[in-house]
């Protein structure tokens, strides 16, 4: 008879996988002839720092759920991925870990591909502290010339707050900047981002008093799809619709797609490409 897999034991199957699947070698254990392959349980107690017998429980589907600190020193122990340490959260707890921001640089040339084949609908790749990372040049036409600016001077609120240009190509530029602020805290909350937005935030807020006064009304909104209208210079009034994307195994990256509200839209924002030669990408 196979093995009954219930929801009690999900956990325990898991760590045992995971445990099998490591070579003991590599941790400085000895080397002589086990019966099973991979960790032995007491190894994987003892690199996690916790006690053998309430690591067989766990395997067991006994003693109660974990803390989070044991699961924790677990992941180590076992040198999880992150996604893997979010399904030992998940087994364990019900609930994925709390977020870890960890920056990372720029994107895939795969995935700038991506960017690049939505034209003429303008995209970019924003980090969970709203950087600009990447974009297409429908963006650079239609929304912002990213690439004319330093690295660090790419951020959404800079330009809603800083930006003169930015600010006048909105139709209604206080609810968009509240609703940008509202968005932008979300976002940075779920990532774990508080040490990388603290400076940002101070900066903001001794350079712009509309900044300081909506990032203290301590409102928070989504921004999974909309329509957003602007003012452009040369095409004058465009509409948008807009959604935010996830971007799988980047928990530090989204991906935003402005698609032209109409067909009419689309052939205007086309045609405005075709006039202008490629733009170099910084």
């Amino acid at each position: 008879m196979g093995e009954y897999v219930t929801q009690e034991n999900l956990l325990g199957i898991y760590l045992k996988d995971r445990r099998a699947k490591l070579d003991p070698a590599a941790f400085g254990f000895p080397p002589e002839r086990r019966r099973t392959p991979g960790l032995r349980r007491e190894e994987v107690a003892q690199r996690a720092n916790i006690s053998p017998t309430w690591y067989t429980w766990l395997e067991q589907g006994r003693g109660g759920a974990p803390s989070a600190d044991v699961l924790d020193r677990i992941a180590r122990a076992l040198m999880l991925t992150d996604v893997e340490r979010e399904h030992l959260f998940l087994l364990g707890l019900g609930r994925p870990p709390e977020a870890r921001y960890q920056k990372n640089e720029g994107v895939t040339p795969r995935l700038q591909r991506v960017l690049d084949a939505l034209e003429p609908s303008p995209a970019l790749i924003r980090t969970a502290i709203w950087d600009i990372v990447a974009w297409n040049r429908a963006a650079t036409v239609m929304l912002t010339d990213y690439g004319a600016l330093p690295p660090e001077q790419r951020n959404v609120l800079r330009f809603i707050f800083l930006d003169p240009r930015v600010r006048a190509a909105q139709y209604d530029w206080e609810s968009v900047a509240r609703f940008v602020v509202g968005a932008f805290r979300v976002d940075a909350a779920r990532a774990g981002a508080a040490a990388e937005v603290e400076p940002l935030v101070d900066e903001l807020c001794r350079l712009s008093p509309e900044f300081k006064a909506m990032w203290r009304d301590n409102d928070v909104h989504t921004h999974g799809e909309g329509i957003k209208h602007i003012k452009h210079p040369i095409l004058g009034p465009i509409a948008f619709e807009y959604s935010a994307f996830a971007v799988d195994g980047r928990p530090d990256l989204g991906m935003v797609v402005y698609n032209p509200a109409t067909p009419a839209d689309a052939k205007r924002i086309s045609s405005l490409l075709e006039s202008k030669p490629a733009l170099e990408r910084a």
